[in-house]
């Protein structure tokens, strides 16, 4: 998955292996987190913006089941189809419905999920034993033919799977058992597995998901397994989930998850402070402070495994001149725009990847992927002479923007004034927050785009989530760009199961990626969430774009 959408992937460290004690790989995990919040954390904010940011694992656990909590949508969902679940407000909602075989915990440790247990027997061979007696929706018992089905739709061209590279590498995926999938692949790959926690996991009802046909994921149910069915989904307005009695873990606090589709900011933020909604994820930064000083509820921030970007989206024109993209890098001033943009709650940064991603990895190979990355200040007069000797004096570029959020509208303000400044034309193209999500999905709503902001969240563990976007014919490689020796490395990391010779390639891959600015790294940025005083419980990290974090929310006294 990933502006304020996709952050497709959005870990620290390798994710456990079935069997490793679940509370020492989280333990593990947190205390490392704290320790990198210590050293790279977000600066106290200042002016309007936040200040005393800290990072916390989750919120305090509900103390009692409520018949129901509403939460704010910045935009409704195309569809809840798993195979596009590529963005928030898809997956903010698929996570509660739909489960996958693996689970990605509030930790951002991986443990198992519809599967009990997940084996490695040899370098090409990953086996699935399922949990017996899981229901779906539909009130179907799921079997190895539904997890067979429903992986094979991620790769059925006809349903323009969002997730189709995670399975690049799968050679078949066959039933071996009533209750045993196995996966052969082509090639290693160490990548495959942590990504069977994501929206790319998912199992559904093979009947149920038939039955739909076409109108699966915009009308009836999901057919899934989760502790929330597909409720009323009024267009427009808002989507219902209800409490699944059948569920097969252990049941949601709540007997309804009520999402409002408020798409503008200003609304979002006075639903929250009037009690018209009892809280949300990605927080409008400009609300920051207001949330923060009320008396309502309580703002958190977590570990996003974030990064806001420039992403570039055409090199056929100006930006193909790696002069002009290390130009308009360094006429971007960076500290404003966290401080404006980001309300104090981010860290400028010259990375494409977080701090976070890389926990774990040895000193060594961590001096290799940070130090002597492309300065962040701003240096004009480089910049102006770099466009000069690029020949792009004068030259137009296009920016998209949106009302979604600050940090894409004053991200989208950054590059046209840092342009404006060096000698470029830019220009900004409005686009609505419920049309923004189609620049991940649609080429056609990208013509004419040469960039864009970007908020990319990794959706595992590991700085190859990120990185693997620039091999040749990635999902996300909007550019085109294409290096065989990129290309090589990642197949290198990928083939890696050993997390500490997979971080020295990804290093390699992470310099290259900088050097040559295919997008232009802006600010680490945490998850921000809002509850009032009625609710608790929602994790405050990344996590809950892929898991069930609705059911942990309850009554707060």
């Amino acid at each position: 998955m990933t502006t304020s959408p996709p952050r497709p992937g959005r870990r620290p460290g390798a994710p456990r292996r079935p069997g490793r004690p679940a509370v020492a790989a989280a333990t593990a995990v947190l205390t490392s987190l704290a320790l990198l919040t210590a050293c790279a954390g977000p600066p106290k904010g200042k002016g309007g913006g936040v200040s005393d940011v800290h990072l916390s694992a989750s919120t305090p656990a509900a103390r009692g089941e409520i018949d129901s909590f509403t939460w704010a949508l910045y935009a409704e969902p195309p569809t809840l189809d798993y195979t596009v679940a590529f963005d928030y407000p898809q997956n903010t909602v698929l996570s509660n419905v739909c489960e996958s075989l693996m689970r990605w915990t509030p930790e951002l440790t991986t443990e198992p999920g519809l599967a009990r247990k997940a084996t490695n027997p040899d370098p090409l061979t990953w086996v699935y034993d399922l949990r017996p007696g899981v229901r779906f929706h539909d009130g179907r018992t799921m079997t190895a033919d539904d997890v067979v089905f429903s992986l094979g739709r991620q790769t059925d061209p006809d349903n323009a799977a969002a997730w189709a590279q995670v399975f690049r590498n799968v050679a078949a995926v066959t039933k071996t058992g009533p209750l045993q999938v196995t996966v052969k692949l082509k090639r290693p790959d160490s990548q495959f597995p942590q990504y069977m926690a994501t929206a790319a996991g998912v199992v559904a009802s093979k009947a149920g998901v038939q039955a739909a046909g076409k109108n699966y994921g915009t009308a009836g149910g999901l057919a899934c397994t989760g502790p929330f069915t597909l409720g009323t989904w009024a267009k427009g307005q808002s989507i219902e989930l209800d409490r699944f009695d059948g569920y097969w873990g252990r049941k949601a606090q709540s007997k309804k998850a009520v999402f409002r589709i408020l798409t503008d900011p200003s609304a979002r933020t006075n639903a929250m402070l009037s009690g018209e909604v009892d809280g949300g994820y990605l927080i409008p930064t400009e609300s920051y402070a207001r949330l923060r000083d009320s008396r309502v509820g309580t703002l958190w921030f977590g570990e996003g495994l974030s990064t806001v970007n420039v992403n570039i989206t055409d090199m056929k024109g100006p930006l193909g001149d790696v002069r002009v993209r290390r130009a308009l890098s360094l006429a971007l001033d960076r500290q404003g725009f966290v401080k404006a943009g980001l309300g104090g709650a981010g860290t400028v940064t010259n990375s494409l990847t977080t701090r976070a991603a890389w926990l774990g990895a040895p000193e060594r190979t961590l001096k290799t992927a940070f130090d002597g990355l492309p300065p962040t200040g701003q240096d004009l007069a480089k910049a102006k002479a770099l466009i000069q000797e690029a020949g792009a004096t004068g030259k137009t570029l296009t920016v998209a923007t949106s009302s979604i959020g600050q940090d894409v509208s004053l991200l989208a303000t950054a590059v046209q004034a840092a342009g404006t400044r060096i000698g470029l034309d830019i220009r900004l193209k409005t686009i609505a927050p419920n049309a923004f999500t189609a620049l991940f999905t649609d080429p056609q709503a990208r013509e004419g785009i040469d960039m864009f902001p970007l908020t990319y969240y990794d959706s595992i563990t590991d700085p190859l989530d990120l990185l693997s976007n620039f091999k040749t014919g990635a999902y996300m490689n909007f550019a085109g760009y294409s290096d065989k020796g990129y290309d090589r490395l990642v197949d290198q990391a990928s083939a890696a199961y050993a997390a500490g010779p997979r971080a020295e390639i990804e290093a390699k891959l992470q310099r290259h990626a900088a050097e040559h600015l295919l997008w232009i790294p802006v600010a680490e940025w945490p998850t921000a969430l809002f509850q009032n005083k009625r609710i608790t419980g929602a994790p405050t990290t990344i996590a809950y774009m892929y898991y069930p974090w609705a059911a942990d929310v309850g009554a707060a006294q």
